[in-house]
């Protein structure tokens, strides 16, 4: 009896181990202040998205802004950027986040990395909307808030 107890006292004792370990080096949620500044920011971004508002887009762009998309590839720059959404989402797509879906967390030194899902329409063709999960970097220098990398994946049309 005593040789089959104690493996299974040690297996548990590691697997408590190895849980606690992992429960420890997970990253930390974003505080409430840091949680606000960057929904508000996400809000900021987007409502000029929504309505062309360039000049407001470009203050929140780093120069060397890196964005990948499931569907085009990768754009590098922020005028790329902004040709981009000037020529292609202007006046032909809006975007919103899916609630409950905003995730945000403190990257040392650094900022913040958002991640979420959001929903674009379709003005016009109300039956056109579609979902993507997405996740950006945000770079607080100087007490300037800027993107600096932009992964948006998993387009799909929305699922009534």
């Amino acid at each position: 009896m005593t040789k089959i107890w104690l493996p299974s006292a040690l297996s548990l004792w590691v697997l408590l181990a190895f849980t606690y370990a992992l429960a420890q080096s997970q990253a930390p949620a974003a505080t409430d202040e840091l949680f606000k500044t960057i929904q508000a920011l996400d809000t900021k971004f987007f409502d000029a998205y929504n309505h062309c508002d360039l000049a407001t887009m470009s203050a929140l762009i780093a120069e060397d802004l890196e964005f990948y998309h499931d569907k085009t590839g990768l754009a590098v720059g922020r005028q790329t950027l902004l040709d981009g959404i000037k020529n292609n989402i202007c006046n032909k797509v809006t975007r919103e986040i899916v609630p409950g879906t905003l995730e945000v967390y403190p990257i040392a030194n650094y900022g913040a990395v958002e991640i979420g899902v959001h929903r674009f329409h379709h003005p016009g063709e109300p039956g056109n909307v579609g979902e993507a999960k997405f996740v950006q970097l945000w770079q607080n220098k100087d007490g300037a808030w800027k993107i600096t990398r932009v992964i948006s994946f998993d387009h799909q049309p929305l699922k009534q």
